[in-house]
């Protein structure tokens, strides 16, 4: 292991349970959220919304809405034509079809914003919406994923239903023989259920427009400079036009990472009309219109040898994409982790994200996250068929710190993660032979005890591969009255950046942590950064404060150093104060020291005026975060209700900032996981229509559902980022699924294999327990009875054109290669590559010497050179990557008149379209 890793130390503030900046205001009522924000003029919005899941819109009737008093306008997609707009992915990338802001001819889910009104308030708007008449021409909607695979086209422009797809497009022969021959396959086949985030501040977006064209955004997102450059980009105007507000947010979980539809809206008609308008959503319009998570379906199969090795593994995934996702997607990371901490030979998957008449998909934290569900009961499951006890069969095939580094499958580096130590640090805790008595003796009295493991890997911090979250700023200044102002890119959502950040930044610097001010919260301070996103903010937040912080105490010892006429060696800042040491020591308060830097610079070296510093830090590429939980549940074999005993957790999350922050992120991920296993449940009707609606019939965790947690934590290893910091935000809500349904599963295991079909309501329980299957839905068919796709339907992609979009990506249909004769291939090109981010256009150059084929690829000032054969119109030729892994692009093309069609083969990543187009003259 690399012997620079930085120390796993303690400081003053460092590793501190300090009292969080936040608290004082939230706590008192002084937060300010968007719905506590009003400008003079401003008028209210409400949307009249779409009451069928598709069909063609014959005629909008507004004139019964528009004689009611107080109504200001009335606003279609054809007033808002005017405008051009790309409603961009979280990746800043084109979407895979084109997404109106308001319905445009056709509504594709219940919900749809078809007229935005705008009143003196919001009740007039509703009223005003309310009186609004659409006709429309209802047809049959696509609800399901099985209605996605064989229905109608969702959007009539698409040749299918497939979003975005990666992932082998045929069985691999070996694979399969491998798993044909292994002495013990597992097969796990089941659908999750539909989540909404349900955050407990709803969306939100006040729009105030300026005479000089400028315009304040006040909204609630996870990181205003990044919408600020989204709003800047999606309507082509200038960023420095654009200043996003973002205080206090109540929650998000991913539903807040970008404007959507409504919030563009708003902005749009605010442009439009030229005053300040304010749309708060209402929790039915967020439980049925906000984008939601989590639908998608999974069959996996794992191989075994006769001691329980992990020999190969399979997946078969698809993922509801509903109507309009902010961003198609296959999610490749399921499969990036699904065994990423398993010492696995052989992997191969098949992902599809599927459009359907519902509403489209968000993030949701941990957006891969059935990757540990699937694995880990699956994982139990194949202990017991083998007669070896689960925790032993997770040993045999868990990745050590010893064993590291370590390349999977995918082609995932590992360097660090240390589940298997997390294990056996929570073997420490949990007493499993105790507990195994206790059981027994329950049993024999009639009640059901079980207990539960799962471990697993994250990802935090990412920097390589997606542009927007390559790296995070910090700006530091020492204010003439001796305090700090920090400017950072962080954003909270309630994970209190502005404590852990200050804590950071006092404990570098050498000052009080009260003498810390930090702000986070509006896109014209300070430098771009993508905010609460990625389980990043300590590792690259801290990492930017740490670099900056380092800096500005250089340029203080050093300005100190030389108006005193010491050594900058002999400065030493202490609780805001300068100590000279040696045999004549002094001090100087770092107030004093200001007074100088900005009132009289010239005694400053080289005359320069201010105190202040700033860095933009890229973090390592992926920085691992590893845990193991276990829990043990009683599940009442009369009423089918479970009671969580207890929950104990073992996490390396590195160097903490402040452990109890730490211990909020996991606790508020595990009631989540909680809701997500035991209540909580989109549905909807063969129609369409969402049939939970309040939260009467979407049920949410309560304080009586969430047990005490116990924590521990392995701080031995620290991250190879700056401070040694590892992301935390997504675990729970990752590991504390599969360790509740383990623990479930455990205790009703007298009745046999519990079948997985989530949420594990008491109605499912019980028809478990009495055996009576028909309360249950049906299974979702084996990865051999799913519907083969169309010939046509999309294949799969991985971003390429130099090693410029580093990511994999989702294709669209592949082209026929029709022969013709006396193509003109040689000259400059524009091509196009579907990629999971959205189409990647680029620029590039081909060139013929008989069968030979030579080009480039030119994207952000980057180039990527690469040779080939050509046969007649058909070329081919290969391309080398390195990011985000090793992989060679095989691309294959035909070529007619000015026109390019082809596509390019990436191995287990599947295919991606690609088109060009003849640069003439």
């Amino acid at each position: 292991m690399d012997d620079a890793r930085p120390a796993a130390t303690t400081g003053r503030y460092i590793g501190q349970r300090v009292a969080r900046k936040e608290d004082t205001r939230l706590l008192t009522g002084r937060g300010v959220y968007v719905d506590d924000v009003g400008v003079p003029g401003m008028l209210h919005v409400a949307f009249h919304r779409s009451p069928i899941a598709r069909g063609r819109i014959r005629s909008i009737d507004l004139s019964a809405a528009r004689a009611l008093p107080g109504v200001f306008a009335l606003v279609t997609a054809d007033d808002l034509a005017r405008f051009k707009v790309d409603m961009l992915s979280f990746f800043l990338a084109q979407p895979v079809v084109p997404v109106p802001v308001l319905a445009n001819g056709r509504v594709t889910y219940v919900g749809d914003p078809v007229v935005m009104v705008v009143a003196q308030d919001r009740y007039l708007a509703e009223d005003a919406a309310g009186l609004i008449v659409v006709e429309y021409d209802e047809e049959d909607p696509v609800v399901t994923l099985d209605d996605a695979k064989t229905g109608a086209l969702v959007h009539p422009d698409t040749d299918s239903n497939v979003a975005a797809a990666t992932g082998a497009e045929e069985l691999d022969e070996d694979l399969e023989a491998a798993l044909a021959a292994a002495a013990h396959l597992e097969t796990l086949a089941f659908r999750h259920q539909r989540i909404s985030q349900s955050p407990m501040e709803t969306r939100g977006v006040v729009a105030q427009p300026h005479g000089s064209g400028e315009l304040t955004v006040y909204l609630s997102c996870q990181g205003p400079q990044l919408c600020a450059r989204w709003f800047a980009q999606a309507l082509e105007l200038p960023q420095t036009s654009i200043r996003v507000i973002s205080k206090d947010v109540g929650g998000s979980f991913g539903l807040k990472g970008q404007p959507w539809r409504e919030e563009v809206a708003v902005v749009l008609g605010a442009m439009l009309l030229r005053r300040p308008l304010k749309w708060i959503e209402d929790r039915l319009e967020n439980l049925t219109a906000a984008n939601q998570a989590r639908e998608q379906e999974i069959t996996l199969r794992a191989a075994f040898d006769a001691e329980g090795r992990l020999v190969a593994s399979h997946a078969d995934y698809g993922l509801n994409n509903g109507a309009y996702p902010q961003g198609a997607d296959s999610n490749i990371a399921v499969m990036m982790f699904l065994w990423g901490a398993h010492k696995l030979p052989a992997f191969s998957f098949r992902a599809r994200g599927w459009f359907t008449n519902t509403v489209g998909l968000a993030a949701y934290r941990g957006p891969w996250a059935i990757e540990s569900l699937a694995r880990e009961v699956l994982l139990d499951r194949a202990a017991r068929r083998m007669g070896i006890d689960p925790i032993e069969l997770r040993r045999r095939n868990l990745i050590r710190r010893s064993d590291q580094p370590w390349t999977t499958p995918m082609g995932l580096e590992l360097t660090d993660i240390s589940p298997a130590e997390c294990l056996d640090v929570l073997l420490q805790k949990v007493d499993v032979a105790a507990f195994r008595a206790e059981q027994a003796a329950a049993r024999r009295e009639g009640r059901y005890l079980g207990i539960g493991f799962a471990t697993y890997i994250e990802p935090t911090a990412g920097s390589t591969g997606v542009a927007v979250l390559m790296s995070e700023s910090a700006h530091l200044r020492v204010e003439p009255t001796g305090t700090v102002t920090a400017v950072v890119s962080t954003h909270s959502q309630g994970h209190g950046t502005q404590t852990t950040m200050a804590q950071v930044i006092a404990d570098r610097l050498g000052v009080p942590y009260e003498h810390v001010e930090v702000y986070e919260d509006d896109s014209s301070r300070g430098g771009y950064g993508s905010g609460a996103y990625g389980s990043r903010q300590a590792v690259a937040g801290g990492g930017a404060c740490i670099r900056a912080a380092d800096l500005l105490l250089a340029r203080i010892r050093e300005s100190a150093a030389h108006i005193l006429g010491v050594r900058t060696d002999d400065i030493v800042l202490r609780n805001g104060v300068l100590h000279v040491t040696g045999d004549k020591p002094q001090t100087v308060s770092l107030r004093d020291l200001a007074d100088i830097a900005y009132g009289d610079p010239d005694r400053m070296p080289d005359g320069h005026a201010g105190l202040e510093a700033q860095y933009r830090y890229r973090p390592p590429p992926i920085t691992m975060t590893s845990a193991a939980h276990a829990c043990i549940v009683e599940v009442d074999a009369q009423t089918g209700f479970v009671k969580i005993r207890r929950w104990v957790t073992s996490e390396d999350c590195g160097n903490m900032i402040n452990p109890a922050i730490v211990e909020g992120q996991i606790a508020g991920g595990l009631a989540q996981a909680i809701g997500s296993v035991l209540m909580e449940e989109v549905s909807f009707d063969a129609r369409g229509n969402p049939t939970a609606v309040t939260y009467k019939d979407y049920m949410l965790p309560t304080i009586f559902d969430v047990p005490e947690f116990e924590y521990h934590h392995d701080a031995s290893m620290p991250s190879q980022a700056e401070g040694g910091f590892r992301g935390v935000g997504e675990g729970g809500c990752i590991v504390g699924p599969p360790t509740l349904v383990n623990a479930i599963a455990d205790a009703l295991i007298p009745f046999g294999e519990l079948e997985l079909e989530l949420p594990l309501t008491p109605a499912r329980l019980l028809a478990h327990i009495e055996q009576r299957p028909e309360i249950a839905r049906p299974k979702p068919a084996e990865a051999s009875e799913a519907p083969a796709p169309a010939a046509d339907a999309p294949a799969d992609p991985v971003p390429v054109a130099a090693a410029a979009h580093n990511v994999p990506a989702p294709s669209a249909p592949q082209e026929p290669f029709a022969p013709a004769s006396g193509a003109r291939i040689d000259g400059g090109w524009k091509f196009v590559l579907s990629t999971p981010m959205g189409p990647q256009a680029f620029d590039g150059r081909l060139a013929t010497d008989g069968d030979q084929l030579s080009g480039v690829f030119i994207m952000n000032m980057d180039e990527a050179h690469f040779t080939g054969t050509v046969t007649g119109n058909q070329l081919k030729w290969d391309l080398k990557v390195t990011k985000p892994m090793k992989i060679t692009l095989k691309y294959e093309a035909v070529v007619e008149g000015d026109t390019l069609t082809g596509k390019c083969k990436m191995g287990v990543f599947g295919s991606a379209k690609l088109k060009g187009e003849r640069v003439k003259g």
